[in-house]
């Protein structure tokens, strides 16, 4: 009987996505990170601060689009700390003749799978310290930019109306550039795909020990 009606809710979840999607959202409460960029940091402040996906259209075939406002949970292996990141998670945009220099989002767009069990979201983000800038002897150098990939897969709780979070899996980049105009070789280029506990090192799969469960809303 359990089983059942389990499958009932499963159904209709995936009926509540597929003909009420617009608007349906899932949201996590947390603490703000005391660190904003320090990824191996889940130490929280006490400023309270919420994570929130919200769908903006039903692409088809179990695909949709989201956007994320609040930021991610931040945690590491073994540690019962969470913080939410809502610095390098939604990052930086910024077209020069448009913006002048980079400016801070306050939300990001993801995209969503789900097959009426697990969740998969997919965010990727910028993160820029804003360092660029001129030296002596006409030296310049570019603003530390940082590309950043998180996926979050998340299983339905039929019971609590709500997703648990079994696994991010999370990646950083680097991109930088310095020189000197007065220089045989003017410039040099820096662009690792994978930077994040050490260079040259790969993505880390996180599996969090804190229970962390967004509510269907």
């Amino acid at each position: 009987m359990m089983r059942i009606t389990q499958i009932l809710v499963i159904v209709l979840l995936v009926a509540l996505f597929s003909d009420n999607v617009l608007g349906a959202s899932i949201t996590y409460n947390g603490l703000k990170c005391r660190d904003a960029v320090n990824i191996n940091d889940p130490t929280f402040s006490e400023i309270p601060i919420q994570s929130r996906f919200q769908v903006t259209e039903d692409v088809g075939n179990g695909i949709f689009r989201l956007n994320l406002t609040g930021g991610l949970p931040r945690f590491v292996n073994d540690n019962q700390n969470v913080c939410i990141d809502s610095d390098t998670a939604i990052g930086f945009s910024g077209i020069p003749a448009l913006d002048g220099l980079p400016r801070r989002l306050s939300s990001i767009s993801a995209v969503a799978y789900f097959d009426g069990r697990d969740l998969m979201i997919t965010v990727n983000s910028i993160h820029s310290d804003l360092s660029a800038g001129r030296g002596a002897l006409s030296t310049f150098s570019t603003s530390f930019i940082l590309p950043i990939s998180n996926t979050l897969i998340l299983e339905y709780n039929p019971q609590g109306s709500s997703f648990r979070l079994k696994k991010l899996i999370h990646n950083r980049g680097l991109v930088h550039t310095s020189g000197s105009t007065n220089s045989l070789i003017p410039f040099f280029e820096t662009v690792l795909p994978f930077f994040n506990n050490s260079t040259r090192d790969e993505p880390r799969v996180l599996i969090p020990v804190s229970n962390i469960e967004y509510i269907l809303e």
